[in-house]
């Protein structure tokens, strides 16, 4: 039974280690070392309620978020809701060719091809290619098991992080016992943390693929080890990126005057900082899970979208549909995967401006699909003996509160520098 329903949980929450990812986690332990790996402890806790949270609605009701919004909320709130996150998710699925952009001259040093412009534009062009006719091409099946390959991938980040030799000691001490600080930098980071380990987008994206799946309440208990596993093992790699950016790049960095520090300002300086640090070895690794990061969030952050605006809206949607049978669907696909890449090679685009900063929105956004997604979840009508628990309606409600608050105040340290500074 298990075999049977297992995918959308682990998928959709490693696709959530994405570029954005990889580069706040990044930034997060080249700047603040260890002392922001406390954050993935509840951070971890509130992905498992909120993906679980999805999952349970996919199951009970048999339909997608965006189709309940709209029956239960109405065409105007779904019509701005889904506005909002259509903006978000260009921009993320930009940040997903900003990363292929990033790495292309790292593989093409590799291979010995020494222009950059030329490595970052066949590269981006043939991913995007790559992306849009792989999964409209192949079936669902084949699609989910390119997928779970993919995932494996993942581990790169974890053998990196090993070769470094951190002081594990001083790993566990921070992460127990953390030192907490109210900075603008530290709190927009925390906030972008949260934003890209539960990205909006997540939530629409399992909720469809239970649905797709066609999982039944009987098979439910197996979906829902399918759901906690994909969280804990995406906040563990998310864990080692961390650790191998403050075991490296940031020891590297306290004893040097600023102008001599390596800067993280962009995904691929982190595998060019890791390679006199930690070797050729290291920094390949770390650029092959990047890459690989890439080229899995570009194929399913634009299907996430194309599903909840169909879904939201009536028209025909799935993989498994013909192209001629769900022409808004795919045209929706093939928009995002052409505007997210055509952003990219646009001479000096800023790079790393749509990377972190698509993070913060989403961290912004968050807050307004958890609220929904609370009071659908609570709804008798709707769930019947399904709704939330208390202890799910505490970690989820407190989730809201906390990004509200932490949202808040790093608008005020914008408007306000002198707050926090």
């Amino acid at each position: 039974m298990f075999l049977s329903v297992v995918g959308p949980g682990i998928i959709t929450a490693n696709a959530d280690n994405d570029v954005g990812g990889v580069l706040t986690y990044s930034q997060a332990g080249a700047q603040f070392g260890y002392s922001l790996l406390w954050l993935l402890i509840p951070v971890t806790l509130a992905l498992v309620v909120t993906q679980e949270m999805c999952a349970r609605m996919g199951v009970v009701t048999g339909k997608g978020l965006a189709d309940l919004i709209r029956e239960n909320f109405g065409v105007k709130v779904t019509f701005w809701v889904l506005l909002l996150f259509v903006i978000c998710d260009l921009g993320n699925t930009a940040t997903e060719f900003a990363g292929i952009a990033s790495v292309a001259p790292i593989f093409g040093g590799f291979v010995g091809i020494a222009n950059a412009g030329l490595c970052k534009t066949v590269l981006v062009i043939a991913c995007a290619m790559l992306v849009f006719f792989v999964v409209t091409r192949a079936n669902r099946d084949v699609v989910e098991r390119i997928f779970f390959v993919l995932c494996t991938v993942y581990l790169s980040y974890v053998v990196s992080a090993v070769i470094v030799h951190p002081d594990w000691k001083d790993v566990a001490h921070q992460m127990i016992f953390p030192h907490f600080a109210s900075s603008k930098a530290y709190v927009l980071m925390i906030i972008a943390i949260i934003g890209t380990t539960i990205s909006p987008w997540m939530q629409f994206y399992i909720q469809a693929a239970i649905v797709e799946k066609g999982v039944r309440e009987s098979q439910y208990g197996a979906s829902r080890i399918d759901v906690i596993s994909g969280a804990l093992v995406t906040d563990v790699i998310a864990f080692f990126i961390v650790v191998a950016c403050a075991a490296t790049i940031f020891m590297h960095n306290l004893s040097l005057p600023a102008a001599h520090q390596i800067q993280v300002n962009d995904v691929s300086d982190v595998a060019v900082a890791l390679q006199p640090l930690a070797g050729r070895f290291a920094a390949l690794l770390f650029a092959i899970g990047l890459l690989n990061a890439a080229l899995f969030t570009a194929s399913i952050l634009p299907l996430s979208t194309a599903y909840y605006v169909c879904e939201a809206f009536g028209f025909e949607r799935g993989i498994d549909r013909r192209l001629g049978d769900a022409k808004v669907f795919y045209g929706l696909y093939l928009s995002f995967i052409v505007i997210g890449a055509g952003v990219v090679i646009i001479p000096n685009a800023p790079l790393l401006g749509i990377i972190f900063y698509s993070q913060v929105l989403n961290g912004v956004l968050l807050p307004v699909v958890l609220v929904l997604m609370l009071l659908l979840i609570n709804n008798k009508r709707l769930m019947g003996t399904w709704t939330n628990g208390l202890a799910f309606n505490v970690i989820a409600w407190t989730t809201v509160v906390i990004v509200s608050v932490l949202t808040a105040i790093s608008t005020a340290q914008l408007v306000f520098p002198q707050i926090g500074s």
